[in-house]
């Protein structure tokens, strides 16, 4: 069920379509790159993939094609009858029509009643403004996520594999770094997708570490966004100086030389 370039121009001319910028659509249309992210993705029939950006369908066909029961969600009412047309008879997939995320902290409550508690992937292709929020959601939020693979632009990969001390280094990386091992699969040229984007992108694998560095988030994540809110500025001056710190911190460092095991230390002693 594999869909080529052409097949793709051809399904959006049909319905009187052009790629929406406002969505950040570009779609994915290289084949082996497609067949990467199933291989990283460890698929086997039966399990449950949440794939965020179903667009015309290329790469819902093929997790179909791998045996995967697909909660497909796409934003763009536009391309709703063309992922209807194209799986109509697929009792495998059910495809949510609207925003994955309901605000900037919460999953849309379909996708929740969809996913239940059941072990699940998740498989996207995520828009900058979205890879943060939908990430540390999913991975604080939902433990039954075991893997993540997501097409992402090049900058937020970065931040996704920052280290501390780089310029990159920030929330996201720390917050999914706490919870899940990080590695990227593949980059991927403009040429791999339709419009071609200015910039390129990477594959990135998200595998939920067996043991967080932290198992309680809320404080972590709640002390994480408080400091880097100040990166530049002594941990003193943010925090006080009334209360001893944890051994190798003091209070003349600076949050963006912490590393995730100092980080998670310190919410330990100040929750």
């Amino acid at each position: 069920m594999a869909q080529t370039l052409g097949q793709i121009k051809l399904l959006l001319d049909s319905f009187g379509l052009r790629p929406k910028k406002r969505f950040g659509q570009n779609f994915l249309h290289d084949g082996n790159k497609m067949q990467a992210i199933l291989q990283a993705g460890e698929l086997t029939a039966g399990e449950l993939v949440l794939e965020v950006g179903a667009g015309t369908g290329a790469l819902t066909g093929r997790l179909l094609d791998a045996g995967a029961k697909v909660v497909a969600v796409e934003v763009d009412k536009d391309l709703w009858p063309i992922l209807d047309q194209q799986f109509a008879e697929q009792s495998n997939l059910t495809v949510i029509q609207g925003d994955v995320l309901q605000g900037k902290h919460h999953l849309n409550p379909q996708v929740i009643e969809q996913l239940g508690d059941k072990p699940f992937k998740l498989i996207a292709n995520l828009p900058y403004n979205v890879a943060s929020p939908l990430l540390i959601n999913l991975v604080t939020q939902f433990p039954a996520m075991s893997h993540a693979i997501v097409m992402v632009q090049k900058e937020v990969a970065d931040r996704l594999a920052a280290k501390p001390g780089s310029k990159t280094y920030g929330p996201m990386g720390i917050i999914v770094g706490a919870t899940c091992d990080v590695q990227e699969v593949c980059t991927l040229s403009p040429s791999c997708f339709w419009p071609q984007p200015g910039v390129h992108s990477s594959v990135i694998l998200v595998k939920r570490k067996p043991m967080p560095i932290t198992e309680d988030m809320g404080p972590f994540v709640e002390l994480v966004h408080l400091l880097f809110g100040k990166r530049r500025k002594q941990l003193g001056a943010i925090l006080g100086r009334d209360q001893e710190l944890p051994q190798g911190i003091t209070y003349e460092m600076r949050p963006e030389v912490l590393s995730v095991e100092q980080l998670a230390a310190l919410a330990r002693m100040w929750s």
